[in-house]
């Protein structure tokens, strides 16, 4: 029995679609060709009493999306339907509520044949944990950076294998911390390794080339999605997703012409990146199983409470930003913008209104590594940091967070990013900065989860990051492929009665690289 006869879409209205095939035949009254799931399922943002469910048809199809506390379906607690239609590429996102705290919820969803209603096409069923009500322990999983520098799905050696190695863990969600395609990367169908084997990608035609088109943008949503470990952990593991650059195209800034040496590689048509960026992100909501924010339609940012231990919240450090320009502004301003005032006036608020014993920042790029923004030119800052000394540019509006979270109090801030394309474990540590007007904070990377992998990035002192520990290939090795080992992510647990937090770095293995456990201070 439904709860309502229909809930608010997230999305405007779409649902569930098949692999490579369009939305605009005729629907068909066989029963042999009935509407069917082609990407799997997935749901994100989930709460103490609702979450986002996600699928895709392939074909104009109404989803019949059900809810039980059982995987035999035998209490239906609940239900919402949602029409699959081309203007979202058949996507759908619908919101779950009234959900019960701290419990396995399952859901079912259907597709119901819109010429020929009686026909209704096979369910699948996809699973995840609300946020508890109560101090249980938590677990989640976090990374970044999926199918990057050409190497793509290898069915011989698996797939992408980590996502699988992430699933054992049975984490309560996993934060994809941006990149969550390359969109600006063609995939080959054959690269040759340095040992002399094959690395035989998977290529659909939109992955051919680097990403322009609206179609070819929700391509690469779509290759992904057919890799057998990414749908496996999507069906079991919420996701709580943010960007970066490569939704887009690599080290974009907003409004940015598209006349580096690299864009004129990649022969793209337009003028700016605003076309690019416009479309890319129409097809990343399109496919990330996200709320909708009526407020700011296509906004990342946000704040996802997992119950009363941990508060999560999502940066985008891609939308709001200035210039990639020498980053060496002296005043706060337009031009060394990287949160923006807007969002970095949100996320203070939020961090002061939390309950919860560790607020965990979800950055989708590294505080004190110095990222390079043109490497043909060898110019500009990409990241925040541009060098060891006092803070300039961006570093101004980090100093002036830090300082907030500082004179106000707020306590147990963990900041976890991805991006660069190893793992290493940062203590931000005042008394060895040269901006010391904060209190000490732990910054955990790891990455990539299926992309080439580089060695580590030199560390600026402003803020005083100390190295603790880091695995990366040799410095003056890059892009090694998955094949090399070098594929990370990051676990976290919250007792539920000790409070502690522990963060342990692993590979693509499953093996633990290192670890610590951090005892939360009291307010």
């Amino acid at each position: 029995m439904y709860t309502s006869r229909r809930q608010i879409l997230l999305s405007g209205g779409a649902s569930l679609v098949g692999l490579a095939s369009g939305l605009g035949r005729p629907g068909l009254s066989r029963a042999a060709d009935r509407p069917v799931l082609t990407h799997g399922l997935q749901s994100g943002d989930v709460g103490t009493d609702s979450a986002v469910v996600w699928a895709r048809s392939d074909r104009p199809a109404r989803a019949i999306v059900e809810w039980a506390t059982t995987e035999s379906f035998s209490d239906i607690r609940g239900g919402v339907f949602a029409d699959a239609l081309p203007e979202t590429d058949g996507t759908v996102k619908v919101a779950l509520t009234g959900l019960p705290a701290g419990q396995d919820v399952f859901y079912r969803v259907r597709l119901q044949d819109i010429a020929a209603p009686t026909i209704v096409g096979p369910a699948q069923i996809g699973r995840f944990r609300t946020a508890p009500a109560d101090r249980r322990t938590v677990s989640f999983c976090w990374s970044g950076d999926t199918a990057g520098q050409g190497w793509g799905i290898d069915e011989a050696r698996g797939g992408m294998t980590i996502y699988s190695a992430i699933l054992k863990n049975r984490p309560d969600f996993f934060i994809h911390s941006g990149d969550t395609i390359y969109a600006d990367g063609p995939i080959q169908s054959e690269v040759k390794l340095p040992d002399g084997s094959l690395w035989r990608n998977r290529v659909t035609e939109e992955v051919a080339k680097p990403a322009e088109t609206l179609a070819e943008f929700r391509g690469r949503h779509k290759y992904n999605l057919t890799d057998r470990n990414v749908l496996a952990m999507n069906a079991a593991v919420p996701i709580l997703a943010q960007w970066d650059d490569h939704e887009v195209t690599n080290n974009w800034w907003p409004g940015e012409p598209l006349t580096r040496a690299e864009h004129l590689k990649k022969k793209y048509s337009d003028p700016n990146v605003l076309a690019l960026q416009l479309r890319a992100a129409k097809a990343f909501h399109e496919y990330m199983p996200m709320r909708f924010e009526p407020a700011e339609p296509g906004r990342v940012y946000r704040k996802i409470a997992y119950g009363p231990l941990v508060d999560v919240f999502m940066l985008d450090m891609r939308s709001y930003r200035g210039p990639n320009g020498e980053n060496k502004q002296t005043e706060y301003g337009p031009e060394s913008h990287f949160l923006g005032p807007q969002q970095l006036a949100w996320l203070k608020q939020a961090l002061l209104d939390s309950r919860a014993t560790w607020k965990v920042i979800a950055a989708d790029m590294p505080l004190g590594l110095v990222v390079t923004y043109d490497v043909d030119r060898n110019f500009g800052s990409e990241a925040v940091a541009q060098g060891d000394g006092p803070p300039l540019g961006r570093e101004l509006e980090i100093a002036d967070l830090l300082r907030f979270i500082k004179s106000a109090g707020i306590r147990n801030t963990v900041w976890l990013t991805a991006d660069v394309h190893y793992t290493a474990a940062h203590y931000y540590d005042p008394n060895k900065a040269q901006f010391q007007d904060f209190d000490p904070f732990w910054e955990f990377v790891s990455g990539p989860l299926h992309a080439g992998t580089f060695g580590p990035n030199a560390l600026d002192n402003t803020f005083g990051p100390q190295l603790r520990f880091v695995k990366a290939p040799d410095k003056g090795q890059v892009n090694l492929s998955p094949a090399a080992g070098y594929q990370f992510f990051g676990h976290v647990a919250v007792d539920g009665r000790t409070e502690q937090m522990t963060v342990t770095l692993k590979d693509a293995a499953d093996t633990d690289l290192w670890h610590v456990t951090l005892d939360p201070m009291k307010a």
